[in-house]
């Protein structure tokens, strides 16, 4: 396999290990990017963009980053609450007042964050067109009732965040949620990020596919069981409502909508500039940045079955878990994506990283591929 991109030497083993990824024939194409101190010290890709494995990934190349997305989404909120715009700790009824029903007049935007508002998912059934048109969402949200009492435990909200918290961003800002999160943290430092991606970009996007063969972690096989065997739980409802959450990836219309949890597109660069950007001070303030670093959920996830750690936004480093740690530093901050792309940042070593696959592994957190790379580098440093 020939790897494309530059590196510092003293990151010869990375290298080597992003190589050896392509030991397993499953595997079609993926980007890795290191910053350390904001300055790029590895920038590699390799093998295939396309469904039927004949065209190179590219120095270009972007796919669906999938959860990813959620930390861009949740610094462009943090953003309007710098500017006064929203507040963490209001009611979200005072700027979205349809909101109020089924019991949410108290639930905050600091809730919405960091999942703890009892909304992971819809108890109608949705059609699968609903799942590309904004405001049939916004709406049966707004009339939903909480799964749990808000504040008391959390879950994961998969796809519900893109429409709870992007509709916030719409209301306050006055444009989009995907405009507004890429004029707010891409366009500023220069990324190759985009939620909403125009069709003339379509050519560079690389075809997502699962691998096949393996049952993942633990944490997976339980959560496959939940949706395979409960139809009604929270679990089955947050990724399979709209039905046609779990097979758009590859659709137009998927990389056409703005859903800010799940659809922004780009590369390892990108993900690896964000968080540098959030070190740096780029993008937010130092006390804004340390509400979006703080613990504000941790234990049992009523959704994904397994234990998370979440800030505003982000995922918090769970060292002493196998399949929720990053892997370097106890302070590290950042998500993971479906299938294996992840973005994070060690402040204590001013690391930003960025790994992005088109190879999809069936882990709920953790990519052990991105473990392996991480394990490496934390050698090197």
């Amino acid at each position: 396999m020939q790897i494309q991109g530059f590196h510092d030497l003293k990151f010869e083993t990375v290298r080597e290990a992003f190589a050896d990824l392509f030991s397993d024939p499953q595997e079609r194409g993926a980007a890795l990017c290191i910053q350390i101190g904001g300055e790029t010290v590895l920038d590699l890709w390799a093998g295939t963009a396309d469904k039927d494995g004949e065209q190179p990934w590219h120095t270009d190349t972007i796919a669906n980053l999938f959860s990813c997305t959620k930390t861009f989404t949740a610094v462009t909120a943090l953003q309007l609450v710098e500017e006064g715009k929203l507040e963490l700790d209001v009611p979200v009824a005072r700027y979205w007042p349809e909101f109020a029903a089924a019991g949410k007049e108290s639930i905050t935007l600091r809730q919405l964050l960091s999942h703890r508002a009892g909304l992971p998912a819809l108890r109608e059934s949705m059609p699968a067109a609903a799942l590309y048109e904004w405001q049939t969402m916004a709406d049966a949200l707004a009339a939903e009732a909480p799964w749990w009492t808000p504040g008391e435990g959390h879950g994961y909200a998969a796809i519900t965040y893109g429409w709870l918290v992007g509709e916030l961003i719409r209301r306050a800002d006055g444009r989009s949620a995907g405009q507004s999160i890429m004029a707010r943290t891409a366009r500023p430092l220069g990324l190759d990020f985009h939620v909403g991606l125009a069709d003339e970009e379509f050519y560079r996007v690389a075809h997502i596919a699962r691998s096949k063969g393996t049952m993942g972690d633990a944490a997976a096989q339980r959560l496959l069981k939940a949706m395979m065997n409960e139809p009604a739980s929270i679990s089955t409802r947050a990724f399979t409502n709209p039905p046609s959450i779990m097979t758009s990836t590859n659709k137009p219309e998927w990389r056409r909508m703005e859903q800010p949890a799940a659809n922004g597109h780009g590369n390892a660069r990108s993900l690896a500039g964000f968080y540098s950007g959030l070190l740096d001070g780029s993008l937010l303030e130092a006390e804004m940045l340390e509400q979006l670093t703080r613990e504000h959920s941790v234990g049992p996830d009523k959704t994904l079955l397994t234990q998370t750690r979440f800030g505003l936004g982000c995922m918090l480093d769970q060292p002493d878990v196998a399949n929720a740690t990053y892997g370097l530093g106890p302070k590290a901050f950042g998500h993971p994506g479906a299938g294996g792309s992840i973005g994070f940042a060690d402040p204590d070593r001013d690391v930003a990283f960025g790994f992005v696959t088109n190879t999809l592994g069936p882990y709920v957190l953790m990519d052990p591929r991105a473990q392996k790379l991480v394990k490496v580098l934390a050698q090197c440093l």
